[in-house]
């Protein structure tokens, strides 16, 4: 027994769920399954239409995605730069979210012709997002006419403005909490206040898709596709799939259809380099399932953009050779151990601070900060904390003076909210709910942690700090 694992479920609260035991009978009768399995599905979903749907995910339950806002735009300007042969520079994030998006987008654009680069700024080096240097440093000096950010953008209002000035159409699409719109030539994010498309859960890779969709049926309907045939856009889904899992986002609606058609691809014609990360990391040869995607393969490809380059990723999800796929993958293998390693060091170094400091477990929240953290790995270590001290979890690496922060939270704790009450004392941050990046003065960092806890302890109700165990059905 795993006393762990029991210990756990002993002291947290227990949300045992009641089906309504029509709704019960309604999915057991259409979806002819086990009432038990009616039971968990009635307690989880609002329909028996919605249980089949969940059941059997299928490309024929995908709402249209043309319903979100500003897409149209957004697919009239990158039609006018395919056909018009302007530079197009794709612009991502560095996590596999981030990659996946990039890679789908450009494979695309590639085969419709387009003039198009990609771009990943490096973690540490250039931070996070699109920022005034990438339009003054490199874009201008490229001459690129069209710039698509994915999977990130929505807060890059200062260097979206500069990309204006400089004549650079500037496409966001996104998935980030949005507190303002930048001026962009078209905001593709279904969280922003006037979409209405319902598409609020997607992962940045989910949002471009959808893009591809809309794409690929504007072509169609200019009779693009005549020299060439139509790109089968479930060909892509394996990476869709595998953003939309690393980025922890509810498997339902378009999210699980993407997972379980993802899935399938995968399964049965797989890229060579997912075929070499399987076999580096011991699951090639079987059937993979959404754990040995998350366990295994993302990892891995997360780790590029943790400590070195995400283009990596990129680089080994476009490779269209085994040799050169085996070769990167055994890099991004390496560059994981020492990920492992360094998560193990700064987990050993906070036991060590808490161990001698122990009121800071009487806190609501575990604000930690220390030089030389590696910005890379304290996302993954905060939440290492939050499973262990079931708190909100905020990890800052000093660097000259400036600080670098990775939040993690607990369910009922608005990270975003938070933040934005705090803001005053950051630089900048953005996020989610549960996860958020800030960045901030090292002179600010005790205001901040004051600032946050007394914030924070006047919102919280008590229970909170307790895990909640849901129980799909009492037996």
């Amino acid at each position: 027994m795993n006393y762990g694992v029991y210990l756990k479920t002993m002291n947290a609260r227990w949300n045992i769920l009641t089906p309504d035991p029509g709704l019960q009978r309604r999915i057991t009768k259409l979806c002819n399954c086990h009432p038990i399995i009616a039971a968990i599905l009635a307690s989880r979903l609002q329909s028996a239409d919605a249980a089949g749907k969940f059941l059997s995910p299928s490309f024929n339950h995908i709402r249209s995605p043309f319903s979100i806002k500003d897409m149209d735009i957004a697919v009239e300007r990158i039609i006018k730069a395919i056909m018009s042969q302007q530079k197009i520079l794709i612009f991502g994030d560095y996590d596999v979210d981030g990659a996946t998006s990039v890679t789908i987008l450009y494979e695309f654009l590639l085969y419709a012709g387009a003039i198009v680069e990609y771009y990943i700024p490096h973690r540490i080096d250039e931070g996070y997002g699109l920022r005034q240097s990438h339009i003054e440093k490199y874009a201008t000096t490229k001459k690129f006419q069209l710039i698509i950010t994915v999977d990130c953008g929505i807060s890059s209002h200062d260097a979206i403005q500069k990309a204006n000035q400089k004549n650079i159409d500037v496409i966001v699409t996104d998935h980030h909490e949005v507190e303002s719109l930048p001026n962009a030539c078209a905001v593709v994010n279904p969280k922003r206040s006037d979409c209405t498309a319902g598409y609020d859960i997607l992962a940045g890779v989910g949002v471009v898709y959808c893009l591809l969709i809309c794409l690929r049926k504007a072509l169609r309907d200019i009779n693009f596709w005549k020299d060439r045939p139509e790109p089968n856009l479930k060909n892509y889904c394996d990476l869709v799939a595998l953003g939309t899992l690393a980025d922890i986002v509810p498997q339902v609606q378009e999210n699980r259809i993407f997972s379980k058609i993802g899935l399938d691809v995968i399964n049965t014609s797989p890229r060579p380099g997912i075929v070499e990360l399987a076999r580096i990391s011991g699951v090639h040869g079987r059937k993979m399932d959404s754990s040995d995607l998350v366990y295994k393969i993302i990892p891995r490809l997360n780790a590029a953009g943790r400590l070195k380059r995400a283009s990596m990723a990129v680089e080994l999800l476009l490779c269209k050779d085994s040799k050169s796929a085996k070769k990167l993958a055994s890099w991004l293998d390496d560059i994981n151990y020492s990920r492992r390693q360094l998560e193990q060091f700064i987990l050993k170094d906070i036991h060590t601070i808490i161990a001698k400091n122990p009121h800071l477990l009487n806190q609501k929240s575990l604000i930690l900060s220390r030089p030389h953290w590696h910005e890379g790995v304290i996302g993954i270590v905060a939440s290492r904390l939050v499973d262990q001290y079931y708190r909100p979890a905020i990890l800052i690496s000093i660097d000259r003076g400036v600080g670098r922060g990775s939040a993690r939270g607990i369910p009922g704790v608005n990270l975003h909210e938070l933040l934005t009450s705090c803001s005053h004392h950051l630089d900048s941050f953005g996020g989610h709910a549960g996860a958020a990046g800030l960045l901030i003065q090292s002179n600010n960092l005790d205001p901040f942690k004051r600032s946050f806890e007394r914030i924070l302890k006047s919102q919280l109700l008590p229970e909170l700090l307790i895990p909640t165990l849901t129980i799909d059905y009492q037996l």
